[in-house]
């Protein structure tokens, strides 16, 4: 018992970092929630580029897009760092379309609802795209860095102009997934590691103990006396003469 105390108390001492680092991360969490906007001008091509908001406009018939992640098949987001896309955009129309910039922001997978980030907004000056022609414009984002690790859905849109008439296509809306910065394995989950190895030990200490327990009554009960074969001289003197004395002297007789 006093080794399991020990052993308990080490944990303890073990555990109550990643238990602080955990709490932070959670409070940090909660400051990222309540954050439903937050767009710089990283990315901005050119100077005169033009605002558009959060407006939603309509989609444009002739206009096809496509999302590339380069180099990331996965879709692995570093939360904190940035990340490139590739977005193709093809006019089959018969007018010049004028790309004015580029929009996206993380959502709650079962829920398109539940905002939470509002990602950088990056605009382009004087992109066109003649008739039958495509093109390629890159979008760089980057999620906050306290932003926990899992799985969220990305909506990206970019928006132009046909005839100085506005309109959007979304390029992508899926999922995506968000690792914590500098590797695969979080704080979570080292801590859920380490709580399962503890427990694994803890076991089978404990079940040691049991199997100790359960040996020691098993010599106990083998040590039990079944008698002797001495008799009390008050018994023999009482059985003198009887059959029962005749019997065993005639039985001590034969055996000699």
């Amino acid at each position: 018992m006093e080794n399991l105390r020990f052993f308990f108390f080490a944990l303890l001492l073990l555990v109550s970092p990643l238990l602080q680092v955990a709490r932070s991360q959670s409070d940090s969490d909660a400051e990222v929630a309540g954050t439903v906007e937050e767009v710089s001008d990283i990315g901005i091509v050119g100077e005169n580029a033009q605002d558009f908001g959060d407006e939603n406009f309509s989609q444009a018939l002739g206009v096809d897009v496509v999302c590339v992640f380069p180099k990331n098949s996965a879709r692995l987001v570093n939360a904190g760092e940035e990340t490139e896309l590739l977005v193709g955009v093809r006019n089959d129309g018969e007018l010049p379309i004028t790309v004015v910039g580029i929009r996206a922001s993380v959502h709650l997978p079962f829920d398109h609802k539940l905002l939470v980030q509002n990602l950088s907004a990056q605009g382009f000056n004087n992109a066109t795209i003649p008739a039958s022609a495509q093109a390629t414009f890159p979008y760089i984002f980057a999620v906050s860095k306290y932003l926990q690790p899992g799985s969220f859905d990305l909506v990206g849109t970019i928006i132009f102009e046909i005839d100085q008439q506005p309109y959007q296509s979304t390029f992508y809306n899926g999922t995506i997934e968000v690792v914590e910065s500098g590797g695969f394995l979080s704080t979570e989950s080292v801590f859920l590691v380490t709580l399962g190895i503890a427990l694994l030990v803890l076991f089978g200490l404990w079940l040691q103990s049991q199997i100790q327990n359960l040996s020691k009554k098993s010599k106990r009960a083998a040590k039990v006396e079944v008698g002797t074969g001495a008799r009390d001289a008050s018994v023999d003197e009482w059985l003198q003469g009887t059959a029962l004395s005749q019997s065993h002297s005639q039985k001590s007789k034969k055996k000699k």
